[in-house]
């Protein structure tokens, strides 16, 4: 089986449009689980099991206290994305770069 790198992983998790909706969600603060399966409209279960997804490429952390699960975002999972997102930018910034001295 192939080995996913850590920008495969975010970028994986980040590909479905429920996992979106919860980063989007958790950007503004923490929520618990059921805060955030409202307004979803999908069951608790389903919500858990995307925290795992989101869970595994660190861009979603979890804790439980109590009977409470709270999710918070984890900073770390998203900087890796970020910076693969830079490079790229950085890269076709200087080739733009090149064209329009070259088209002058």
């Amino acid at each position: 089986m192939l080995k996913q790198s850590a920008v495969d992983r975010v970028f994986h998790a980040l590909a479905d449009p429920t996992r979106r909706a919860m980063v989007e969600r958790l950007s503004r603060g923490p929520a618990s689980v059921t805060d955030l399966a409202s307004p979803l409209r999908i069951t608790v279960s389903a919500v858990i099991q995307h925290l795992e997804v989101l869970e595994q490429c660190n861009v979603v952390r979890t804790e439980k206290v109590g009977r409470t699960r709270t999710c918070r975002i984890d900073p770390h999972g998203l900087a890796v994305a970020e910076k693969w997102i830079a490079a790229r930018r950085a890269l076709w910034e200087k080739r733009l770069d090149r064209l329009g001295e070259i088209l002058k």
